[in-house]
């Protein structure tokens, strides 16, 4: 019988969607002579309801060597161009933050600052149709690759809406092929070395032991490892995103399949909608100091746009972060590492984003304090400037309702106010490091909002009013065209794609 090597083995704890994302990735890219072994139980539900992702999931999918339509029919998945917000400006107005490029480069300055002097002439109003993935996500349409018609049109920046819980099976097939072990079982031990306080093995209650050297920690909230033996610590950011329960449920489906997400507001929290091939995800997130369960029971149920499948789910959530995702020998990721809703379903990115760095710093031999110390460092910042990104959404509101009013008047982290004073004075956004969103995504969500800048960069202002029409006019022209090219979304699905069920 062939031994482990001493140093190559990795233990992970719970499996859902993060772990066997991790599972599938160790198992495809690093191989022998490191084993994995993966532990969950049946008996241990998972949250599921990460089902709307970013177009960075495309790396992920594709370093596994995942075919894309094959994948969509597994999970039932659909295509997402964007997110519509309902509401969060103010009742009865709506925006969308769309993939890719807003608008075309113009010289030095990013397309929004001759939207700014446009609008300010009355020449523009929305940023909708300077955008091409809005375009096509408001006409139901969809296709991979690109231009279609139009030669200076680009291809469609897109991700997915996926049924969770079936992209978990989906990538635990695939681990196993690569020689991931799973272990069915509760764990009921966990063992520490003496000497240095890292985790040694873990028990099941079977009585069974499973030793590592490197454990991930995928237990989700309970945090099993890294907070319930290591007590990392964790950083509560209640006082700036307040919703603390959410209410999932699924329904049948309304079509057409919108290849978009969807976000409505309401009075102590949101609403989202994430349309699949056989269901629509739906799920309302709220404040408790401010809606009452049944309430917000009957907010949801009250706004299905088809019958629901099952009864709400309730999930009590600590939106904020583990001060440590790496403590000892001990790796979290997924929820275990922190949480933040999933307004800008950043939640699967997350799990992503994790692994790769996992990855990066993985020891090579005895775990490294500076390798710790940088994951940790990059984790950190990472969450933060996602945290930032959402409380905007949050903060920049003009709704009457008191959770709005306390959303509005609440001070913010300084990495936020400095980013809005930048903006409100000249419309400059600065995307500081490696942080996940874009100026596009920025300038997307604070003009979405109504945060509109007092001026712009000056030389916006070196195009004559005829040019800058002009300008303005290509664009919106060019993504038409672009756009009415495309088939419709669901019938893209059909040819390409669809699911079993759904066929």
């Amino acid at each position: 019988m062939q031994r482990e090597a001493p140093g190559r083995r990795i233990v992970i704890v719970g499996g859902g969607t993060a772990g066997w994302m991790t599972a599938a990735a160790i198992g495809r890219l690093v191989g022998a002579p490191w084993t994995v072994t993966l532990v969950e139980s049946d008996a241990i539900g998972t949250i599921g309801v990460g089902e709307a992702t970013i177009p960075q999931i495309h790396h992920f999918n594709a370093a596994l060597g995942i075919d894309e339509d094959e994948f969509v029919r597994a999970t039932g998945a659909s295509f997402k161009l964007g997110i519509e917000f309902a509401g969060w400006g103010a009742p009865g107005e709506r925006y969308i933050h769309a993939f890719g490029a807003l608008g075309r480069p113009l010289g030095l300055l990013p397309f929004h600052h001759y939207w700014l002097r446009a609008r300010a002439a009355g020449m523009a109003d929305r940023l909708d149709p300077f955008l091409l993935t809005a375009v096509a996500a408001y006409a139901g349409r969809f296709a991979r690759g690109g231009p279609h018609r139009v030669r200076e049109a680009g291809p469609l920046a897109y991700a997915f809406h996926f049924d969770a819980s079936r992209y978990a099976a989906f990538l635990r097939r695939r681990a196993e092929a690569d020689g991931v072990r799973r272990r069915e079982g509760r764990i009921s031990r966990v063992v520490r070395d003496g000497e240095s306080g890292d985790i040694a093995a873990i028990e099941l209650e079977d009585g069974s032991r499973i030793a590592g050297d490197l454990f991930v920690d995928c237990s989700g909230f309970r945090g099993l490892l890294i907070e319930q033996e290591l007590a990392a610590g964790y950083e509560d950011w209640t006082h700036w995103l307040p919703c603390d329960r959410a209410l999932a449920v699924p329904c049948a489906s309304a079509l057409p399949t919108t290849p978009y997400t969807r976000a409505t507001a309401h009075a102590a929290g949101w609403q989202w909608r994430i349309p699949l091939q056989h269901r629509t995800g739906n799920g309302l997130v709220y404040s408790s100091a401010h809606l009452s369960d049944d309430e917000a029971a009957a907010t949801l149920l009250g706004n299905l746009d088809g019958v629901a499948l099952a009864a709400p789910n309730p999930i009590r959530f600590v939106t904020g972060r583990r001060k440590a995702c790496w403590s000892h020998n001990v790796v979290a990721i997924g929820l275990a590492s922190g949480f933040l809703e999933p307004l800008e379903s950043t939640s699967i990115h997350m799990i992503q984003s994790g692994i790769e760095r996992l990855l990066r710093y993985l020891p090579n031999g005895p775990v490294a304090a500076a390798d710790v110390q940088a994951y940790n460092a990059e984790a950190r910042f990472e969450i933060e400037r996602v945290r930032d990104f959402i409380i905007l959404h949050y903060h920049a509101n003009r709704r009457p309702e008191p959770f709005w009013q306390a959303c509005r008047a609440m001070a913010l982290p300084d990495s936020l106010s400095e980013k809005l004073a930048l903006f409100r004075a000249n419309g400059r956004i600065v995307r500081a490091g490696d942080e996940l969103f874009t100026e596009a995504g920025w300038a997307q969500v604070l003009i979405g909002q109504g945060v509109i800048p007092a001026g712009w960069h000056p030389l916006a202002d070196r195009l004559t009013a005829a040019e800058l029409a002009e300008f303005l006019g290509l664009v919106a022209r060019i993504n038409a065209a672009e756009a009415e090219a495309l088939p419709a979304h669901d019938a893209f699905i059909a040819h390409h794609c669809a699911m079993a069920a759904a066929a």
